[in-house]
């Protein structure tokens, strides 16, 4: 049924990335998907200021970190190593996880979110624009 899942992951929230990995994981392993983790570094004023500046270690630390945590998780997915891969990108969260589910040729995207509060229904959440603008099935895990 399911190809390639996407399931985008915030290194820094442990118990929304595992919902949603522990939903992929059910998923892939019954229909014999792929998956790919995605991790998006937002760009801030603060980075752009930096980089304009020239100082470059600071996306390579923030890449270095995610992609230590990116490959930890997939080593600690009970699939074959042949059916994880993992990406980083910079920028929104929500443009990201819809330009690399459609490069990858996801066909579901898993991603978790949590309990609505203010600042969701003021901004909206990374979820809720995923949903609003990807082309592929969405499931929202919490």
């Amino acid at each position: 049924m399911y190809k390639t899942i996407l399931v985008p992951v915030d290194i820094s929230e442990e118990d929304l990335t595992n919902k949603a990995v522990e939903s992929a994981l059910k998923i892939a392993k019954e229909t014999g998907a792929k998956i790919h983790f995605l991790h998006v570094l937002p760009i801030s004023s603060a980075i752009i200021n930096a980089y304009a500046l020239g100082y470059m270690e600071i996306k390579d630390k923030a890449t270095i970190k995610a992609e230590q945590a990116l490959k930890a998780l997939a080593d600690s997915i009970d699939l074959p190593i042949s059916d994880i891969s993992y990406s980083i990108a910079f920028g929104s969260p929500r443009d990201e996880i819809a330009s690399t589910a459609s490069e990858i040729g996801a066909d579901l995207i898993v991603i978790g979110s949590r309990r609505p509060n203010i600042t969701t229904h003021l901004l909206g959440s990374n979820a809720s624009g995923v949903v609003r603008y990807a082309k592929t099935s969405v499931l929202v895990v919490r």
